[in-house]
């Protein structure tokens, strides 16, 4: 999967915020609080894994207004527009 520099940027913000977390938590584990340490280590993760990996803002908008929107406005192509002429004989 390639990144784009926008993504790439999104990317080490996201890891940027998730290491403090990842980090406390391998603190709380040492310290003997697997429940807790275990939870931020999984919080950390699922920071980065789950929006990296499952989906994005711009499919998600795309996907809920996309059907609200009429046939011919939509940027797919696999959608037939419709068409005002009637069929030719």
């Amino acid at each position: 999967m390639r990144l784009g520099i926008l993504d790439t940027i999104g990317l080490a913000m996201t890891v940027i915020f998730a290491f403090p977390v990842a980090n406390f938590g391998v603190t709380r584990l040492l310290a003997g609080e697997i429940l807790t340490g275990s939870a931020l280590v999984v919080v950390a993760v699922a920071m980065v894994a789950v929006p990296h990996y499952l989906t994005d803002p711009k499919t998600v908008l795309g996907r809920l207004f996309g059907g609200l929107l009429p046939a011919r406005f939509r940027d797919d192509p696999s959608t037939p527009a419709e068409v005002d002429e009637p069929p030719k004989q």
